[in-house]
């Protein structure tokens, strides 16, 4: 589920998550951050077995026909279902890897909120992410970045503030760059769904008329409700 007419010479991006289900938040960012980086591409990977939070709401095939419906009119963007074709968790490192291997020397930006950046040190194999791809944290205006610890001193080493050192570099920055942040979230729409409750204008009308069509969040408030602590 590549884009085809991807420009090789610019970088690639790769936004992971649950996307459970995608909607205007995950594609506003998307949007600004291909503005400011000069994307040749930015691929929405949604994860298949994620280690640290429970098990999704929608289907894999769900997901992914949610993103290719929101994605419809970014001839720039594709859905990338490597994770559901790999056996044990879906670990990002793994991923990274493999499209590295795929890719050569261009450049391959893999974008993170704050929240997930935060967490970084919790992930397996994390110290060797700078390795396969630069790091692009999408933040709200005015957010505190750690000055010491783990993650400031990984910010010390590898941050920049210059966008064309994701251009010349194939991997090893930390760019964090400020986006507009619209307080939309996944477990909040399924709570509003499964309450019956209007969700349009949260999320793109193409992906609204998939989960009519599908009824893939008509579980039981419980599991839903069991959904809140996890990513959005």
């Amino acid at each position: 589920m590549k884009n085809s007419g991807a420009d090789r010479t610019r970088p690639l991006a790769i936004m992971g998550g649950a996307f459970d289900p995608v909607h205007y938040g995950h594609l506003r960012t998307a949007v600004e951050l291909n503005d400011l980086l000069h994307l040749g591409e930015l691929r929405f990977v949604p994860s298949a077995n994620p280690p640290h939070r429970s098990p999704h709401l929608a289907s894999g095939e769900q997901r992914v026909k949610m993103l290719e419906a929101a994605i419809s009119e970014l001839p720039w963007c594709s859905v990338d279902d490597r994770e559901f074709k790999r056996q044990g968790p879906s670990w990002s490192v793994l991923t990274l890897e493999e499209i590295r291997s795929e890719i050569g020397i261009q450049s391959l930006c893999m974008i993170l909120g704050m929240d997930a950046f935060l967490g970084l040190p919790n992930w397996h194999r994390w110290t060797e992410i700078l390795e396969f791809a630069h790091i692009v944290v999408a933040c709200r205006p005015g957010s505190q970045l750690p000055t010491d610890g783990l993650l400031g001193k990984l910010l010390a080493t590898h941050g920049t503030k210059t966008l064309s050192d994701l251009q010349h570099a194939s991997a090893g920055c930390i760019l964090v760059q400020e986006v507009t942040q619209l307080e939309i979230s996944s477990s909040v729409i399924r709570e509003l769904l499964i309450h019956q409750q209007e969700v349009r204008y949260l999320l793109p009308e193409t992906v609204v008329n998939i989960i009519e069509a599908t009824g893939c969040y008509t579980a039981d408030i419980t599991a839903i409700k069991e959904q809140r602590p996890y990513a959005k």
